[in-house]
């Protein structure tokens, strides 16, 4: 059947249509008519006052008639639209009652509209109302006295969300203020470039975007207490995070900071209270009889908990129901995919913070991302949460391609660039980064349905390439900066040593390990024997060429000597193995 023989199908688009024309009409009443010198601006705004409650009460008998649903909602919907528009005049237009009043008037009015839909059950009703009064405000006024409004038709929104589950009146009555609010933020800053003055209105505007975030969160969290499953109510908080964080950018760089640490400092906040919930039930499904006991035991960081974390995988995923209803966890009683977008949003917000924060110094930015990724990291080693060690992996591969970006190997590998761009606080960064790659080396084992040998080989392969380049950058650092005029070289020196101790320590504990635990011995033994290739690569294709004198001669006599040290204690762990089999 073509869709428009379909049942309803029809009336529902004149009826639509009629609502658009109509607003129309009634913003040509106070708008158009002003301007053509037609009527005077009382009549006007009587006019359309008037009409406009001729709509709703029209709009109320039909509705009580047979066949009327969809024409009654039309006309009441028009009838509300229009008086908020003629608040939005009386107020922003024609300026004749105060800002704080026109507002109070214009609350009041919205939630007449959407609480008629409650009474009515028609979402169609209420996403009406929002829509046509949030479209049409913008040509009534502007700028702060806009932003104003559409904050109200959003708060206006939070009781509806509170009893009905109606997510297209989520999306209606937050989008528009925050495309408004980017709007102005984007043109404010286009001005002030242009200018070469500070943006106009700039309090104003971060004043709005905080109620539009305040309005949004406060409205989310209660929605998901009534219903945990709402997830358009978590995805609106970050929707309304968004103009804080673009308002933010119109400050210079320490206030702009400060701004954007508050929705990260309050986001992650909230985040975190999930936390402690979520580490008692991943120990719960650990301990409980049907789960393992000898591997969840087992200190080793590779094997350690392997089978109580497949375990616990799922259940951490899951909705788990408990007193404080299905689906809502810790103290503040939130939905687990509310705490996942707080926590994204939050970590988007830190990262700007971050950005903005180490602007004037551009080598401090790795060191600042690498401890918020370490940060994360111990979280999640602490409490087995894999958003945790995922924003934590992902800060450590920003900070990471932001050393590369200072450290390029062309700097590390020419004297002139090494001087001129790097210095202590490369070497710092480079030394956080190798602590934020052991712990990752550490963590991503031990969370849930992670243990897998071959996710944890490919971690500890990535470890250890990041290892290799974090050592040297911080050999080199540390050579140009403290060194001297043979620093540089002393630096490469003492990078290629150090890679052959540490592959040296991995392959002796592989070693080790052999006969106990097989699987971490294969990933030692591999780690152990890329680093050493890698320090002999080194050794010959770059410092033979570049070191020189007593500096060249120590590095090949410490490879050297690590190298029979590790090939004799090698060929000893294998006779050892082999003997058991000899023995009748």
């Amino acid at each position: 059947m073509p869709w428009w023989q379909r049942e309803g199908v029809i009336s529902r688009v004149l009826a639509v249509a009629g609502v658009g024309v109509t607003l129309v009409g009634v913003l040509m009443l106070l708008v158009l008519a002003a301007q053509a010198g037609f009527f005077g601006p009382v009549a006007r705004v009587v006019a359309g006052a008037g009409l406009s409650v001729a709509l709703v009460g029209l709009g109320w008998r039909v509705f009580g008639r047979p066949g009327g649903r969809v024409g009654g909602i039309a006309l009441v919907a028009t009838g509300i639209a229009g008086l908020y528009l003629d608040v939005v005049a009386v107020t922003g237009y024609y300026r004749w009652i105060p800002g704080g009043v026109g507002l109070a008037v214009a609350l009041v009015v919205a939630l007449a509209g959407v609480g008629i839909a409650v009474r009515w059950q028609s979402q169609p009703l209420a996403v009406g109302v929002v829509l046509g009064a949030a479209v049409l405000s913008p040509a009534l006024t502007t700028e702060l006295m806009l932003l104003g409004f559409l904050v109200v038709l959003q708060a206006a929104g939070v009781p509806v969300q509170m009893r009905r589950d109606w997510p297209v009146l989520h999306v209606a009555r937050t989008l528009p203020v925050v495309l408004a609010v980017l709007g102005l933020v984007a043109l404010s800053g286009i001005e002030g470039a242009i200018s070469g003055t500070e943006a106009e209105q700039r309090q104003g505007l971060l004043l709005a975007a905080i109620a539009c975030a305040v309005v949004g969160l406060v409205g989310a969290l209660l929605a998901v207490r009534r219903r945990p499953g709402d997830i358009t109510a978590s995805i609106t908080i970050a929707l309304t995070a968004l103009p804080v964080l673009a308002a933010a950018v119109l400050f210079d760089r320490v206030v702009s900071a400060s701004i954007t640490a508050v929705p990260a400092t309050v986001l992650l906040g909230l985040a975190a209270t999930l936390i402690p919930r979520l580490s008692a039930e991943i120990r719960r499904h650990a301990e409980s009889p049907a789960g393992p006991t000898k591997a969840a035991t087992a200190p080793d960081a590779l094997s350690g908990h392997a089978n109580a974390a497949a375990l616990a995988g799922p259940a951490s995923a899951a909705v788990v129901p408990g007193p404080e209803g299905p689906g809502l966890v810790g103290p503040l009683r939130i939905a687990r995919h509310t705490a996942l977008v707080a926590g994204l949003t939050g970590a988007v917000a830190l990262l700007q913070t971050c950005t903005i924060a180490s602007g004037g110094h551009p080598r401090l930015l790795p060191t600042m991302l690498f401890a918020v990724g370490l940060a994360f990291l111990a979280v999640a080693a602490a409490s087995r949460t894999r958003v945790a060690a995922g924003l934590g992996i992902a800060f450590a591969l920003l900070g990471g391609l932001v050393m590369l970006a200072i450290a390029t190997p062309e700097t590390l590998a020419l004297q002139r660039l090494a001087d001129d761009k790097l210095d202590v606080s490369t070497a710092v960064a480079a030394v956080v980064g190798l602590g934020v790659a052991a712990m990752v080396a550490w963590t991503v084992p031990r969370l849930p349905r992670c243990d897998d040998p071959a996710l944890v080989t490919g971690v500890w392969i990535a470890v250890s390439i990041a290892g290799l380049y974090y050592v040297l950058v911080a050999a080199v650092s540390f050579g140009v900066s403290l060194g001297g005029a043979d620093g540089f070289i002393i630096g490469h020196s003492l990078a290629t040593i150090v890679w052959m101790v540490a592959a040296t320590g991995s392959l002796f504990y592989g070693l080790r390990r052999l006969s106990s635990s097989p699987a971490v011995a294969k990933v030692c033994l591999v780690s152990g024997l890329l680093v050493a290739a890698a320090a002999l690569a080194k050794l010959f294709l770059f410092d033979l060429a570049t070191l020189s004198g007593l500096v060249r001669v120590t590095a090949f006599l410490a490879v050297g000597i690590l190298l029979l040290l590790t090939g004799t204690r090698y060929a000893r762990a294998f006779a050892d193995a082999a003997t058991p089999r000899q023995t009748p």
